[in-house]
């Protein structure tokens, strides 16, 4: 059981909204506030904005640090870091000769379970360009949907009191023994899907890290500790200060690796317990699996993990395994998956969402066993996959059951989300 300890751990809506914020540390252009909210929102707006720094100046409050300290306003990373979440206190620096596991240190919130006891949780993403700079957290307008009639069984609605502690329905269990065993007789193509797969962390029928406040605002909100122990990224946690550091996964997108993002949560047992996430059943009610674009009123927005690439279990280079056959094999080292762009913190309409419907390609017997021989090799952007799906060496997975999706090349879905925030892409442009 691993244990939680402190260190292993209109105009006058308008003008209502500029006094309502004078003092909160935060700069709002009025080009933000046209994009974020039209006028018959103004009032939620106001109300989304009071909540969020609640919730902040309390943690900040706790952390025993400045407002803008802890939302990370007043931090900055080299430029060629690409940070996207402001309020990471700090980051690995990797070097385009080692690409070994990052990691991030980032703030923490105490919350309040459904049992009473203290909730530890941190926040990734929110809705606007506003409310992010308030929570020091990443863009991703999509969420909003979160909020719809139709994710009413997938998210989870909060209360949040008035000191702004977010009071939780659904709580997670961290006691549980993870654990991967290989699929297949022997054969690194067949190890994926796993013949047992056991999360070392499962949510109840309540939780879901989609979370709606009270305003109906809607924020990345995981929790990552409690009284039944610590999520499986974490490799410290400090209670006392409020910090926690977690190790990254790394990835492709547009030609470029190092796209390391956390992996908080998955609505698959498989996904969960591969990726060292938290089992959250009740995101598989998320609307619209496979059809997950940058258009639609979803919070889904599909990416691609490899099922059968090389893996070092059948002799083949560190840099040329990718997939999760590679992590069941491989002493655990983590999948390398292909995603279709980065955040951008500074576009209101920005179609990220940390939401990944998982769309799971695997090599073909062409491309194993054809006339050139194996060539497999890691998929590395999503023109790359459009390309080999259309050369016919690239196809949906067999366990793979759901929609067609254009947007990932007619591959099929897995009808399974997994929850992972991107937190900074370095040396973009090395590949170009």
């Amino acid at each position: 059981m691993k244990k939680l300890n402190a260190f292993t751990l209109g105009a006058f809506a308008l003008s209502l909204l500029v006094v309502s914020c004078n003092s909160d540390d935060t700069n709002t252009t009025a080009d933000e506030t046209a994009v974020e909210f039209t006028q018959s929102k103004n009032l939620q707006f106001i109300k989304a904005k009071k909540e969020a720094l609640a919730i902040v100046k309390l943690g900040a409050k706790e952390a025993k640090r400045s407002l803008a300290d802890f939302n990370g306003s007043d931090r900055s990373f080299r430029d060629e870091l690409s940070v996207f979440l402001p309020s990471a206190i700090d980051v690995d620096e990797p070097t385009l000769k080692d690409n070994t596991k990052a990691n991030v240190t980032m703030p923490i919130y105490e919350g309040v379970g459904p049992s009473g006891n203290p909730t530890y949780f941190i926040i990734t993403e929110t809705t606007t360009p506003t409310l992010a700079k308030i929570y020091g957290a990443i863009l991703a307008p999509k969420l909003k949907f979160g909020a719809l009639p139709t994710a009413a069984a997938a998210a989870q609605r909060v209360q949040v009191n008035k000191e702004g502690r977010i009071i939780f329905r659904g709580d997670v269990d961290f006691s549980p023994e993870r654990i991967l065993v290989a699929g297949g007789s022997g054969n690194p193509d067949e190890a994926f899907p796993p013949s047992v797969a056991q999360p070392g962390a499962v949510g109840d029928s309540e939780y879901s890290s989609l979370v709606v406040l009270p305003s109906g605002n809607v924020i990345n909100c995981q929790i990552i500790a409690n009284s039944t122990g610590v999520h499986d990224r974490i490799n410290w946690i400090d209670i006392e200060n409020r910090k926690v550091n977690f190790q990254l996964l790394d990835g492709w997108e547009g030609g470029d690796d190092y796209y390391y993002h956390l992996v908080t949560d998955a609505s698959d047992v498989g996904a969960a317990t591969i990726e060292l996430g938290t089992y959250a059943p009740r995101m598989a009610n998320l609307p619209v699996f496979g059809q997950s674009g940058i258009d639609g009123e979803t919070v889904l927005l599909g990416f691609s993990p490899n099922g059968n690439g090389l893996t070092l279990a059948g002799g083949n280079d560190i840099s040329q395994r990718q997939g999760l056959n590679s992590t069941i094999l491989d002493d655990d080292l983590d999948p390398v998956n292909v995603f279709p762009f980065d955040p951008d913190n500074s576009n209101p309409n920005s179609n990220y969402s940390p939401m990944w419907d998982a769309h799971i390609s695997m090599w073909t017997d062409l491309a194993i066993n054809g006339p050139n021989g194996d060539v497999r090799r890691p998929i590395t952007s999503f023109n790359d996959l459009r390309e080999l799906v259309e050369a016919g060496l690239v196809t949906s997975n067999a366990i793979n059951q759901g929609n067609a999706n254009s947007f990932v090349f007619g591959l099929r879905a897995t009808n399974a989300v997994i929850n992972c925030p991107v937190i900074l892409h370095p040396f973009q442009g090395q590949n170009d």
